[in-house]
């Protein structure tokens, strides 16, 4: 098991300093509005995941007047300790983990993997396909360091043939394209298994949680297949009329269904919440399963993702997720847990 035994920071959005132990298993961080409770889960995550899951501008993350964040934080990993510290001064990233040193928070990914809940999470079922591509891509970068490798080879690449297309210039183009293809059949590949392990526990988690009443699925919708390296020559001269690339993983579609009907146009509010409520644990479980250990899991605002009958069931779940990290305003009896007052 892992878990994270302590927090200090230092000028991190409207904390100038503060210190935090936690608890192994469920930690209920509550208080009024505006005490920094989602700030506090926000450093949590970007200790996880090397970003912030409410900005992408790590200047924001400063205390106003402030010159740099600082963060530091203890792990414990089967008994081992694991110490993180890292800094941005609003141009340079600093990460040391166990005293070695990096210029970039990309090594955080693996280290400690987190699944975040947070009530916006409601737009994956309704929202711009591109919060669903990032949810694969942020799952499977945690579990999968050749993911992250190959979805960068395939942006660079791409944006190269795009600057080609638009002046009309093939004459570098196949060898742009040359470095998509192998890298797009990757991310094919591995997108295509993690819905496949993810469809039975996702399955299993939404009847739970409705009671018997619902079953969800999702599903994958590539737009281009094995053959990627013809569909770019075929679609070639279309695509410099446009200046874009149509095809490849970075216009991938995922759809979430019950039973036989798209959730995006018949599901209700609930049964939307309950759908991502329940890809959430699924996406604990697989995460436990590919990385040899049980995932932190954090929630923002517990008391509005459910309904009340469907929340109490999701409750029922928390005591078997590891460490678990939860917001709310007051704290919450349904559960014990260590409570930590902002």
């Amino acid at each position: 098991m892992t878990y994270l035994s302590s927090l200090y920071l230092r000028n991190f959005r409207n904390f100038p300093e503060k210190e935090v132990v936690f608890s192994p298993k469920i930690n209920q961080i509550w208080g009024d509005n505006g005490r920094g409770k989602t700030n506090l889960l926000e450093a949590i995550y970007l200790l996880s995941m090397g970003r912030s899951f409410r900005t992408s501008h790590f200047s924001e993350l400063i205390l106003e007047n402030e010159e740099r964040f600082y963060l530091e934080a203890e792990y414990l990993q089967e008994g081992r300790s694991l110490r993180l510290s890292l800094s941005f001064d609003g141009k340079k990233k600093w990460l040391q983990i166990d005293g070695a040193q990096y210029s970039t928070f990309q090594p955080l990914l693996g280290l400690a993997p987190l699944i975040l809940h947070t009530p916006q999470d409601s737009a994956l079922v309704d929202g711009s396909p591109t919060l669903r591509r990032r949810l694969l891509n942020l799952h499977l970068a945690q579990s999968d360091p050749l993911y992250v490798h190959h979805l960068a080879r395939f942006w660079r690449a791409m944006k190269q043939r795009n600057c080609l297309l638009k002046s009309r210039n093939d004459a570098s183009i196949r060898c742009w394209e040359e470095e998509m293809v192998p890298s797009a059949l990757y991310l094919l590949e591995k997108r295509t298994l993690l819905i496949e392990e993810l469809t039975s526990p996702l399955g299993l988690y939404s009847k739970t949680l409705s009671n018997q009443k619902e079953t969800h699925r999702l599903t994958y919708q590539p737009t281009f297949s094995k053959e990627y390296r013809e569909e770019l020559t075929k679609y070639r001269r279309r695509e410099s009329e446009l200046g874009l690339t149509l095809k490849g993983p970075h216009r991938d579609e995922l759809s979430f269904f019950i039973d036989e009907k798209a959730t995006k146009l018949f599901g209700s509010e609930g049964q939307k919440k309950t759908a991502v409520a329940s890809l959430k644990i699924a996406e604990w479980e697989r995460l436990a399963k590919s990385c040899g250990h049980l995932p932190l899991f954090a929630i923002d605002d517990l008391g509005l993702p459910l309904d009340p009958s469907r929340q109490t069931r999701f409750y029922e779940k928390l005591s078997g997720l590891g460490q678990v990290f939860i917001t709310s305003p007051t704290p919450l009896s349904s559960f014990p847990s260590h409570l930590l007052e902002l």
